[in-house]
């Protein structure tokens, strides 16, 4: 009975306290979709920046910088020496020895190849042995004649014959010497064109020496240029052998006559062949160096996007790619003189240009260093 009418007595207060439990049970509820709500918008707007980063195009870029460009005219020509010497022997005879063989780098003066010298020896000796005894001939010849013992008809055949006899062992010297060929030139042996045992007469061409420290291009420039090209003007020569190397020259001769049948002048271009990489019958292009801009904003060629003809590339400013149109200058194999709309320092894209829009966000992964000036 007591514990009834306990249950009676609290009801009362359980029914007014029940409507503020219900009103936490829904704050706190509401509370708990709030926050999932919020961080189901923090994760979109980390994915939005995600995917912003994602559709940036990836770009290597180098710097624009000043230098010197030049204006030249390009012609093609073989190569040749400017110094080569044919050796043949003074003298017949039989191969003995061949000291050189092809390709090998000899200096003037040094021994080529030996023919059998004993005759030779021989021939000298008995011209030397007559030389004395002529000497001493006309030794006597002379005393007697200062005495008056002998006529002037006898003193003067004496002294032909003392003359005669130097004379024909000179020359048989000269013929032992000549049994060691010699170079005429320093160079490179370019044929050797005998072998051990041959007999050779004095037409046969034994050995070609080519002096190649010192080559030569002539090349045939247009009648409209000869007031352009002077002795001692700057040239270079390039190779598609040798990609990447450029070898200096100069105008070494200019011919004052026009050929009428072509239009064109000979011009002799010189160059020092300091590597030996240059060899005699190269074919080579040969640029003549007409005029030179120093302070030149320089495009590299590989940053250039061609339509319609005209010449753009990609400037990146603030992470977009702007397109902007190259207005040439003057031009080389690498690099093309910008005259507006670019300056120095500006970045520019060498990679991933191709196909891409103006305005176009990118990512710079890699920077290029400068172009080398020349």
């Amino acid at each position: 009975m007591k514990s009834q009418k306990s249950f009676w007595l609290l009801l009362p207060l359980m029914l007014a306290l029940l409507p503020w439990g219900c009103a936490e049970q829904d704050a706190r509820s509401e509370n708990s979709n709030s926050k999932k709500a919020g961080a189901k918008t923090a994760g979109a707007g980390q994915d939005t920046t995600q995917n912003a980063d994602e559709e940036k195009i990836p770009v290597e870029v180098t710097r624009l910088h000043l230098g010197s460009i030049s204006s030249y005219l390009l012609l093609s020509a073989n190569l040749e020496t400017e110094e080569m010497a044919d050796v043949y022997s003074r003298i017949q005879g039989l191969v003995a020895a061949i000291h050189a063989e092809e390709g090998d780098l000899v200096k003037k003066g040094q021994l080529l190849m030996e023919l059998e010298a004993d005759e030779y020896a021989l021939a000298e000796a008995k011209a030397r042995v007559n030389f004395q005894k002529q000497e001493k001939a006309f030794e006597r010849a002379k005393a007697m004649y200062e005495k008056e013992l002998l006529s002037i008809e006898e003193f003067e055949q004496a002294r032909f014959a003392y003359d005669a006899a130097r004379i024909e062992w000179q020359q048989a010297r000269l013929n032992l010497n000549y049994t060691r060929i010699t170079a005429p030139i320093s160079g490179v042996i370019g044929e050797r064109l005998r072998r051990p045992g041959e007999r050779i007469q004095p037409t046969d061409k034994l050995f070609t020496v080519i002096n190649t420290s010192d080559m030569i291009a002539v090349i045939h420039v247009p009648e409209k240029a000869i007031r352009q090209i002077r002795k001692g003007q700057k040239a270079y020569l390039t190779s598609d052998h040798l990609r990447g190397q450029q070898f200096p020259g100069w105008v070494k001769r200019v011919s004052p006559v026009v050929d009428p049948a072509s239009g064109t002048f000979k011009v002799t271009i010189g160059v020092k062949n300091r590597d030996s990489l240059l060899r005699p019958g190269m074919f080579v292009n040969v640029h003549i160096i007409m005029e030179t801009h120093d302070n030149a904003l320089l495009v590299p060629k590989v940053a250039v996007v061609y339509e319609n003809e005209k010449m753009y590339v990609f400037a990146v400013r603030d992470s977009v790619a702007h397109k902007i149109e190259v207005k040439p200058g003057f031009q080389d194999h690498e690099k093309i003189e910008a005259l507006a709309d670019l300056k120095p320092g500006e970045k520019i894209i060498v990679v991933g240009q191709a196909g891409l829009k103006d305005k176009t966000p990118v990512s710079i992964v890699a920077e290029r260093e400068v172009l080398a000036q020349h």
